[in-house]
């Protein structure tokens, strides 16, 4: 089985309700679809989204790097051959990680269907049902609360809550959530870098004095401030998670080293793909850190991908945070794993098991067409 050729698509999902956080505001999922054919007439699936605030990719920046560099350097390669073809991806262009992860999970999904297992079966296999937490956009008080009420009676026990626009707020916000649902429901705070490390500290803090119990608090401050994040950790019992301070294994490495996060979050389109999640695991799990798998705001292939890394490494992928399906107004995609509600299960079919996707929008790249998508 050989990769000869690679299309493109855009799929587009709407949101049941806007996704807010404290870098932006988003309405729809919307995804560049990546389609590598083999000569035997088989198809592998990966998709990414643009995260220009985050990765520094746009849909027109992963269509390029895709179509212009990456490709060209895999075509031709037997998918049998899957370490050389990563290795090719990961090579062919510095950074571009959303980019690189679409290929990855589209040449991992093939390798599925050469040898005729899922992927988290060839990753050295696990449980085939994991359970999500689900986001709380942040919003006005009464909004987040009937939210976060909603998300309790839909059977999610664990909240992902937005935070980081204003710390006092932020503790309004927290404490009236954790009223509301501290009987039902573990909550997890997401800052998005949204804060200094003092006013971490003071947050957290406070919530800390006032009763108010959490899981973790996710990225409190700036990405590449290493030395806040450390100062955060050491200063409160609230564990601290990495998430724009780690995209791979270099960053991971750095993290444990200098005691600056108790927990590593690896996303897909942070790592460029499966290969490198796969060792940030493998070098949390030596020193004893947990990791939990996430996701951007992204279609159910990328998550799909996702969710069989975290069943194949669930002995340290002890937290999942891969909801975006349950955020949007459907589910496009029929594959072999299935979002139903908090719980996601994953069936025996090849590779990613993807039989369907409807209203995908083919791009005539090689013309031009989807350069602005």
């Amino acid at each position: 089985m050989k990769i000869e050729r690679v299309r493109f698509g855009m799929l587009r999902v709407p949101l049941a309700t806007p996704f807010k956080t404290s870098l932006r505001t988003v309405d729809e999922i919307a995804d560049v679809v990546v389609m590598v054919d083999t000569d035997d007439g088989r198809t592998g699936y990966g998709s990414a989204p643009a995260t220009a605030v985050i990765t520094g990719d746009t849909h027109g920046s992963i269509i390029e790097a895709i179509h212009k560099v990456i490709a060209p350097n895999i075509i031709g390669m037997e998918v049998g051959n899957l370490n050389a073809i990563t290795d090719h991806i990961q090579k062919s262009i510095i950074k571009n990680y959303s980019a690189k992860a679409a290929m990855e999970i589209a040449v991992y999904d093939l390798f599925g269907q050469l040898y005729g297992a899922p992927i988290y079966k060839l990753l050295g296999g696990g449980e085939s049902v994991i359970v999500t937490d689900i986001t709380i956009s942040v919003d006005y008080i009464d909004k987040m609360v009937d939210d976060a009420v909603a998300a309790c009676d839909a059977g999610f026990e664990t909240l992902k809550v937005k935070v980081g626009k204003d710390p006092e707020m932020d503790i309004e916000r927290i404490k009236a959530i954790y009223t509301a649902t501290a009987d039902k429901a573990l909550i997890r705070l997401d800052a998005n870098q949204g804060w200094s490390p003092k006013q971490a500290v003071s947050v957290l803090r406070a919530l800390e004095e006032s009763g108010v119990q959490l899981e973790l608090v996710e990225q409190p401050v700036l990405g590449e401030d290493i030395e806040g994040m450390k100062y955060v950790t050491e200063r409160v019992h609230t564990p601290v998670m990495a998430d724009e301070s780690s995209f791979g294994p270099r960053e991971a490495i750095e993290l444990i080293r200098n005691r600056a996060a108790d927990i590593i979050n690896i996303k897909l389109m942070k790592t460029g793909g499966i290969t490198n999640a796969v060792k940030i695991a493998d070098i949390a799990g030596i020193h004893g850190i947990e990791c939990m798998i996430g996701c951007m705001l992204e279609s159910s292939i990328g998550v799909a991908a996702a969710a069989h890394v975290a069943a194949a490494k669930s002995s340290v992928i002890t937290k999942i945070d891969l909801d975006t399906p349950s955020l949007g107004k459907y589910d496009p995609v029929t594959s072999g794993v299935r979002f139903e509600g908090p719980e996601i299960r994953i069936t025996d079919a090849p590779g990613l098991g993807i039989e369907n996707i409807d209203g995908l929008e083919p791009l005539d790249v090689a013309n031009g067409a989807g350069r602005h998508c």
